[in-house]
């Protein structure tokens, strides 16, 4: 006796791949991918060649900012806003303590940096800092720099920033150097 099998009824997979196919595309199409932010910086070297690493720096050519884990911002042991960290950044910068720099408008206080070659810009953050103020606060440095290397380019050359040649920008940025000195706070 001959025994028959009965089939199972099968299902179309062409289908089921044009389903997951579209869901796919679906997926691709109404998903936001976040851009990330970060700052645009390029890490210097331990100590670039020809340069003496082991020189002090003269407490007043330091400018001391602290982002403590409230978010508070403070510089050289006083709070502020961090709305005011560049014009701050600015005077500590344009200063011309020693009366060596020919392009500075600065006031010549005694507080502030000798030169803007000397300046040095130490921020110290706690480990509970927030990320978008310690951003925030990268941003107002940035933007000091800036606008002095913006006021040297129309002083020494008479262009803005954007009509400048690559030596000329060269020798703005050599006579307002960012130097900045990053550590974390226990």
């Amino acid at each position: 006796m001959r025994h028959s099998q009965k089939s199972a009824p099968q299902v179309n997979a062409g289908s089921m791949a044009d389903i997951a196919f579209l869901l796919l595309i679906f997926f691709l199409v109404t998903t936001t991918i976040s851009a990330d932010k970060g700052i645009n910086r390029k890490l210097p070297p331990n100590c670039p060649p020809g340069t003496d690493c082991s020189i002090e720096i003269n407490e007043r050519n330091i400018l001391r900012i602290v982002l403590n884990s409230k978010n508070e911002l403070m510089v050289d042991n006083e709070r502020i806003e961090i709305e005011d960290l560049k014009a701050v950044t600015k005077l500590f910068l344009d200063n011309n303590g020693n009366g060596s720099c020919t392009y500075c408008n600065g006031t010549s206080l005694a507080l502030f940096s000798d030169h803007p070659e000397d300046a040095v810009v130490s921020l110290s953050t706690s480990e509970d800092s927030n990320y978008a103020t310690f951003i925030a606060v990268q941003d107002e440095l940035s933007k000091a720099y800036y606008e002095l290397r913006e006021v040297y380019g129309y002083a020494v050359f008479g262009k803005s920033p954007d009509k400048l040649n690559a030596a000329e920008i060269k020798e703005i940025k050599q006579a307002y150097p960012f130097i900045l000195s990053e550590t974390n706070t226990k």
